[in-house]
């Protein structure tokens, strides 16, 4: 099965860090458990903040166990943020425009703390990489495209940010046995998906019953002007979780100097990520990244890219001809 790669270059991914702080400074996790949710700006500001804000991490973590994925967790309001609210209001059948309102804050209150404690056993720190090679040819060389670090893994199983994680426990080695604390995004949403739209305008991909009931939604990077998504309607042939990744350079792109057809393992860090969604159109699928930071962020070759947990989430309520509609 052949699939499509991810635009990263090192251009859009300095760009990123510099707009979201590469290093946050510690946070308390008093300060996001206890944030009000009312000090958050309604509609998202023109400039982007230099540090986390503790109030957003909370927002983020609500947003996420109500089924509006806000993405990765990383305390930013970004565009991820005010998607996610629009995605909450359309799924509680509000008026949706995106702004924080009265309302959707009132919907949104949970007694349920959203940090919790976290200790770090043995199998978190087995099966690491020590690194992740750019070169696909050194890609081919590993068994296994795994988490480099712990505290990776659990930024991603606990849909983080890596900075977050490190923010809310200063000066942590992330060792076996060690307690941490990290976001509590809840259990993910269980249903049947019968369709699935995927809006190029809105950066999202929404999940449907069969009663046409919004069962979730979810940030995405959908193609890009140089590579766009499919048009219409197609059909998920079948969902691979830790799926292979097959390069082929006369089918897709040329990725530095290898001109050869190459077989990269699986794993998180595979550049589809850990589930690869196959789609009826040739070549295309919906699937996770090995960088979530970067979703909606920067362009894909024609793929929709989700983030791994996003993907995982939607792989596990899909069945082969579940339609995919892509629309403006």
């Amino acid at each position: 099965m052949f699939m499509k790669n991810i635009i990263l270059t090192a251009a859009s991914l300095a760009a990123t860090l510099l707009a979201g702080g590469a290093h946050a400074a510690e946070i308390q996790s008093d300060a996001v458990t206890g944030a009000s949710l009312s000090s958050i700006p309604q509609t998202r500001p023109d400039e982007t903040a230099v540090e986390p804000d503790p109030a957003i991490v909370h927002l983020q973590i609500l947003l996420d166990r109500a089924g509006a994925s806000p993405g990765v967790i990383d305390g930013f309001y970004g565009e991820n943020v005010s998607k996610a609210v629009f995605g909450f209001e359309t799924l509680q059948g509000l008026d949706a425009d995106g702004d924080l309102d009265a309302e959707v804050l009132n919907r949104l209150k949970s007694d349920v703390p959203v940090l919790r404690d976290y200790k770090i056993t043995p199998e978190d720190g087995q099966g690491l990489a020590d690194s992740i090679p750019e070169d696909y040819a050194k890609m081919v060389e590993m068994g296994k495209l795994g988490y480099t670090s712990t505290a990776e893994r659990l930024a991603e199983r606990f849909h983080m940010d890596e900075d977050l994680l490190s923010a809310l426990n200063p000066g942590s080695d992330f060792a076996v046995g060690e307690t941490v604390s990290v976001a509590d995004p809840g259990d993910p949403v269980e249903g049947k998906v019968a369709r699935i739209e995927v809006g190029r305008k809105a950066a999202q991909v929404r999940a449907f019953s069969g009663d046409d009931t919004l069962l979730a939604v979810y940030p995405a990077t959908i193609g890009s002007e140089e590579n766009p998504a499919p048009s219409g309607t197609h059909e998920v042939k079948g969902v691979a979780p830790m799926p292979t990744y097959t390069y082929n350079p006369d089918l897709n792109f040329q990725q530095d100097d290898n001109t050869e057809v190459l077989e990269i393992a699986g794993g998180p860090n595979n550049p589809v990520g850990s589930v690869w969604i196959d789609l009826s159109e040739p070549t295309y699928g919906i699937h996770g990244t090995p960088e979530p930071a970067l979703i909606d962020k920067v362009g894909s070759h024609g793929c929709v890219r989700l983030t791994n947990w996003d993907a995982e989430e939607l792989g596990a309520m899909v069945d082969p001809g579940v339609t995919v509609e892509f629309i403006n």
